[in-house]
């Protein structure tokens, strides 16, 4: 088990030690880009009510991992911002910080009065990142969900077959938003050490998804056609399939060159096709059609999944059994690599989620701090505004402020 101390000579060592953030984030995009950030060595205290705390702390469902899964290693702020000491407090707390992140509804932060020209007024160095669902224009004033911008985008239409658009099944565009947010917030805090100013990053889930969708976009101009839906894509490679195996499972094989094809060929034992040039050629393979892919459809169900994985690592063309999200917990490869991190379950016990999937020098980024409880571990932050016991525990009997463990 690590020390405190261990894991403090830890963070010393990340790239963005002693950079402070504050994270007025909810659901998922906002968190994500404070949980990136947190990985990366920042200080990051995620503001939310006093008492309830954030209301992802409480969802069932889909949404039920939402909180322990996008708000490790961060410190929780808890301030009613509702209250006038609560936005004076908040105010003091962003002189203090370097980066301030908000994924509210438009408007929010700006009625709180707490929106980016108050705080930037408050510290000129300040980077505020807002995250919304659009860009400025006319669709500014709009709430946003990930499954309505991927229906906006063009994304659940290319994701299911023809008259059902079906959303991607991870909330891809939330989790790709935030991490442009951290884009921003990095390219600001660089430049901020030539220029010692501040500015505004703003990152969106539509343009995120127009950005997705700008390789389809591309095609149809290219070849004057629009692109069908994925499941009705046309063949670019004749072996791009899934394949039933013997004992009910399936697997992914993709053939996407010709010397994939002899090596496959050799290592299957299809000595028939080996010499076959009607089949040496992909065109050839696409050619040959249905009749073609029914014969392999046939040689590969008659093995198991292990069978038919050993083969293709074998042959080394691309392949991959599908598997559930809960198959990652045992995956041999996250586990030894060292991909995974045990969290914290609110009701006790611990889950093994993946890390940040990016290493620098060959170093991943290790889990600094389980999610807080409500209020848990800001009293730093609150003393460096210049808070000491009495405020805070006049802020605290008030209701303005919640803190754990009391001060």
């Amino acid at each position: 088990m690590d020390t405190h101390q261990q894991r403090r000579e830890r963070t010393a060592s990340l790239p963005l030690a002693g950079i402070r953030v504050l994270e007025l984030g909810h659901n998922i995009m906002g968190p994500v880009c404070g949980q990136i950030l947190a990985d990366l060595g920042a200080t990051v205290y995620k503001v939310e009510r006093p008492g309830r705390g954030d209301d992802t702390r409480y969802l069932k469902g889909f949404g039920a991992g939402f909180f322990i899964c996008f708000n490790r290693g961060k410190k929780s702020l808890a301030i009613d911002l509702k209250r006038e000491q609560g936005k004076d407090l908040l105010l003091r707390i962003v002189e203090r910080v370097d980066v301030l992140i908000e994924n509210f509804a438009p408007g929010t932060v700006d009625r709180l009065g707490i929106g980016a020209e108050v705080c930037r007024r408050r510290n000129p160095k300040l980077i505020f990142c807002s995250l919304k669902g659009f860009m400025p224009g006319p669709y500014a004033h709009r709430l946003a969900l990930d499954e309505v911008v991927q229906m906006m985008g063009g994304l659940a239409y290319m994701t299911g077959p023809t008259g059902r658009p079906m959303r991607a099944g991870a909330s891809v565009t939330d989790i790709l938003s935030g991490s442009l947010g951290v884009v921003g917030i990095l390219a600001a805090l660089l430049q901020r050490q030539q220029s010692g100013q501040g500015q505004t990053v703003q990152a969106s889930l539509f343009e995120s998804v127009a950005y997705l969708m700008g390789q389809h976009m591309a095609g149809a101009a290219v070849t004057g056609e629009e692109p069908p839906p994925m499941p009705e894509r046309g063949r670019t490679w004749a072996v791009y399939e899934l394949f039933a195996t013997r004992d009910g499972h399936q697997v992914f094989i993709g053939i996407t060159s010709d010397r994939h094809w002899r090596r496959f060929c050799a290592t299957f034992a299809f000595n028939d096709w080996v010499g076959d040039e009607r089949l040496a050629t992909n065109q050839g393979r696409i050619q040959a059609g249905d009749a073609f892919l029914a014969e392999l459809r046939r040689r590969l169900g008659r093995l198991s999944r292990a069978e038919l994985m050993a083969l293709a690592e074998q042959a080394a063309i691309p392949f991959a059994a599908v598997n559930k999200p809960v198959d990652l917990w045992d995956d041999p490869h996250l586990n030894q690599s060292g991909g995974l991190d045990e969290v914290a379950l609110p009701a006790g016990g611990r889950v093994k989620l993946p890390k940040l999937p990016l290493r620098l020098d060959g170093q991943a980024f290790a889990l600094r701090g389980q999610p807080p409880e409500v209020g848990e571990g800001a009293e730093d932050i609150l003393h460096l505004a210049g808070l000491d016991r009495q405020e805070i525990a006049s802020l605290t009997a008030a209701g303005v402020l919640a803190v754990l463990p009391p001060i």
